[in-house]
């Protein structure tokens, strides 16, 4: 049998010969011949506000002309971008926070002083009008655990504002969209391969072109495996395909296209690290070497004894994702103005988050041998003995770390449809686009965890410990960690979530001389269907002598369930508009009533077993700003104000037992802001481009602590900002350009601020031109490139309870400095 190591190494095998078969003969011809003079930029690309935008619009619109706030960026500008994950992306996009330190998956993503805990919880993640999942909060994992990027990208768009917020899936806060390479009557092809720091390898490869008279493919793919950028001695490895089939109505009145997706993949999640507690620096083990990570290989195996069986952990395997999507769009002109298109979909992944913790959930910081004894009552050194699994006695100086990870199951169905029905008119000297569209959605997680602790050495990939405690009046050992293993089954969740959402909207988009226009309304209705499971402390181990009651009980399932049926209903207005006060200078306004339906996972009962209530998050907003475009030098300036109510504010935080616990604080939250964003061609082939967002944000409103109210929201800071020097002549291109988070506070008590901090990238490279449009980019990428060691949040699992002042400061840096060496071939 094939082992998986043989068929990765073998996809990534095939991946490469397929670009090699295509573009090599074309190769050998090219240099038989004189050489090709400089291509034009194959990055070339027109200023964000010049772009075409489609996303949560009926009319294919110039970003320059839509009454609502537009971020485009194209293949090149992704491709300098990436360098770990979606964060490295959105982070240039106005207005959003994103934190990727925990790697490649599960970006944390903050909108425009929104209160959030991270994932994508105000904006829905599509690639080409498809969302990836329909309904946020039936568990907490991310959307990008599920979906990838790859080289079949044409482009990124974000919109925010007016009737864009009414399509589809719809969110008042913003959309994310990405948008797929189709195929054509040429074709082309791309191939990469790109090796980095700690032992990364990935290969690329996306060809698209003609099948039959009208008929278009476009495939892309990639394999990857990683030891970084932290080096854990865990494994991050795995491939994802996509594709699509497209026809083209022979009359060109519109397409049909077929969407696949399917990923198997497993990459490792950093989390929050002790770090020295006055300068929050990453500081030295055991060894004497920097901490970057406290995650080890040597918890694999470790498991214990359930009511169901023998529970083994899969948290060596980090996030895994295995499944895929199926969809097909279409849009049709019927001619005399009306048309028609839509989007079904189905997507089924089978997806583990294995999350390791900052800490035991009661001490949460490394300890002396003496200062774990003391901190657990369990008497003086003197009568402990501590070894590492495998039998060698544990230095006397040395220092350990309680830590608990969680193994979450979280196997996932989505079901999304979309219909729009469109017609164009002119009435009255305007010319109007009228939609009215339907969105139904039909998902269905379960969330299954089991939290485990254990004791391990202050180190990278850190041994485990065991601990045995003598009292000294009667003699009796007991046994406090055993292979490593301190707390067996300290917290256990067994949930079932489901959700169906049902939408109509409408929408005018009218153009009248110098004026556009957009007006529009959106009716919704949610059910959501709950199911958990109770829990009870059950002794497991009775027969082995001497255990210390956290390995001999477990908590754990009793098979009886809290259920019940929730479901609201609620309504949104858009309108927007724009005037063209001159050809290059427009004027613009927004304004909205929306809402955010509750995570389901944020209802709660009450003593009488009775759910709390679900009610909609009714948000109101306001832009007001400028776009203008002349010469070389292109740019966008508003002023933003955002009101939201009745937020259900879902924390995943210590219990104080040694276990997690959801915590919902019910929330309201004001903001106010500017953003700003320009283009300007410095000379010839030498771009400067960036935007900045200032922001003023609080908490009108805090059930559970009104002392909150009045302070900032957490982890939002006040000023953001991304700035880059762009140069490309065709053969040489190299890009310099920062990002930048100004303070902001951990939790929302304002009790710890973070100092801001620059991350600074550099992306260049040289390409060789050879004849029939094909070329070779010799290319390097360089990630922090200052290797700025910056604290991009706190203790999410303490929050309010976390202090400083101590030796230790929990928190989580920025990923360290990493250089990538990237061949690309086009053909």
């Amino acid at each position: 049998m094939t082992t998986p190591k043989v068929r990765a190494n073998s996809l990534r095998i095939q991946l490469l010969s397929a670009a090699a078969l295509v573009w090599l003969p074309g190769l050998a011809q090219a240099q038989t011949s004189q050489p090709a003079k400089p291509a034009a930029p194959v990055s070339a690309e027109v200023s964000e506000i010049e772009a075409i935008i489609v996303t949560g619009t009926s009319v294919a619109r110039m970003a320059e002309n839509t009454p609502l706030a537009v971020t485009a960026l194209g293949e090149s500008r992704l491709a300098k971008l990436t360098a770990s994950s979606q964060a490295d992306i959105l982070n240039s996009v106005p207005t959003i926070k994103a934190d990727g330190g925990g790697g490649e998956v599960a970006a944390n993503v903050f909108v425009k002083g929104l209160p959030s805990g991270g994932q994508y919880q105000f904006t829905p993640l599509e690639y080409d009008g498809i969302p990836v999942l329909s309904t946020f909060g039936l568990n907490s994992s991310a959307f990008d655990v599920y979906y990838r990027n790859d080289l079949g990208l044409e482009r990124l768009e974000f919109v925010r504002g007016g009737v864009s917020n009414l399509f589809g899936p719809g969110s008042v806060a913003g959309l994310i969209n990405y948008i797929s390479k189709t195929g054509s009557a040429q074709p082309e092809g791309v191939a990469q391969l790109e090796v980095a720091q700690k032992d990364r390898v990935r290969a690329d490869l996306a060809m698209s072109g003609p099948l039959a008279p009208n008929l278009y493919y476009a495939v892309s793919g990639w394999y990857r495996s990683d030891q970084g950028p932290v080096r854990t001695d865990l494994d991050t490895k795995g491939f994802q395909l996509r594709g699509n089939l497209k026809y083209q109505f022979p009359d060109q009145s519109g397409s049909v296209t077929v969407y696949g997706q399917y990923i198997d993949d497993q990459a490792q999640f950093y989390l929050p690290i002790p770090l020295d507690g006055a300068s929050r620096n990453r500081i030295a083990g055991n060894d004497g070497h920097k901490v970057y990570s406290v995650q080890t290989n040597a918890v694999s195996g470790l498991g214990f004894q359930t009511p169901d069986g023998r529970f083994t952990t899969d948290i060596t395997d980090g996030v895994t994702a295995k499944g895929g999507a199926l969809a097909v769009a279409f849009d049709k002109d019927f001619g005399g103005g009306w048309g028609a298109n839509g989007r079904i979909k189905y997507s089924d992944y089978r997806h583990k988050f294995g999350l390791w913790s900052d800490g035991d959930g009661q001490i949460n910081v490394p300890e002396t041998l003496q200062s774990f004894l003391t901190n657990r009552n369990r008497g003086s050194l003197a009568n402990a003995t501590f070894t590492y699994v495998g039998g060698a006695a544990v230095a006397a100086n040395a220092l350990l770390f309680a830590n608990r990870f969680t193994d979450r199951d979280r196997p996932v169905t989505d079901v999304t449809a979309e219909l729009n029905l469109t017609k164009t008119i002119s009435l009255g000297g305007a010319e109007h686009a009228f939609t009215l569209g339907g969105f139904y959605a039909d998902a269905d997680a379960r969330d299954v965890n089991v939290t485990t602790t254990y004791l391990a050495a202050f180190n990278n990939t850190p041994q485990l410990v065991n601990l045995v405690v003598r009292d000294p009046v009667t003699n009796v050992s007991t046994i406090v960690s055993q292979g490593g293993l301190l707390n067996a089954g300290a917290g256990y969740v067994n949930n079932h979530h489901q959700a169906k959402r049902q939408a109509i909207y409408f929408a005018d988009q009218i153009e009248a001389g110098r004026l556009v226009l957009d007006l529009g309304g959106r009716i919704e209705k949610i059910d959501g269907d709950i199911s958990r499971e109770r829990t009870a402390t059950v002794v497991t181990d009775a027969t082995t002598p001497n255990l210390a009651p956290a390995l001999r009980d477990v908590i754990w399932g009793n098979d009886t369930f809290q259920t019940a049926k929730v479901d609201t209903s609620e309504w949104a207005a858009a309108a927007g508009a724009l005037y063209k006060l001159t050809d290059n200078l427009n004027l613009y306004a927004n304004g909205s009533r929306g809402y955010f339906f509750p995570e389901v996972r944020a209802v709660t009962f009450n003593a009488a077993n009775m759910p709390s209530s679900y009610e909609a998050e009714i948000i109101k907003q306001a832009e007001v700003g400028v776009k203008y475009h002349a010469g070389r030098f292109s740019g966008t300036l508003a002023a933003l104000y955002t009101k939201l109510t009745n937020r259900r504010q879902i924390l995943f935080v210590n219990d104080g037992a040694g276990g997690f616990t959801e915590r919902v604080n019910i929330v309201a939250t004001k903001s106010t802001g500017l953003e700003a964003t320009f283009d300007f061609d410095l000379m010839q082939n030498l771009k400067f481009s960036g935007n900045a967002t200032l922001q003023d944000h609080k908490y009108t409103a805090f059930d559970t602590t009104p002392a909150n109210i009045g302070h900032k929201l957490e982890r939002q800071p006040d000023v953001l900002y991304n700035a880059g020097l762009y140069y490309d002549d065709g053969r040489l291109d190299a890009s310099l350009f920062t990002n930048y988070t100004g303070e902001n506070y951990t939790a929302a008590n304002n009790a710890i601020k973070l100092d801001s901090f620059n991350v600074v990238s550099l992306d260049a490279g040289y390409r060789f031109a050879f004849e029939n449009g094909r070329d070779v980019r010799l290319g390097i990428n360089v990630f922090n490139l200052l290797d700025t060691d910056a604290t991009t949040e706190g203790s999410p699992r303490q929050d309010s309870a976390q202090t400083t002042g101590g030796a230790y400061f929990v928190g989580r840096p920025v990923l360290p400095r990493r250089v990538t060496a990237r061949l690309t071939m086009r053909f």
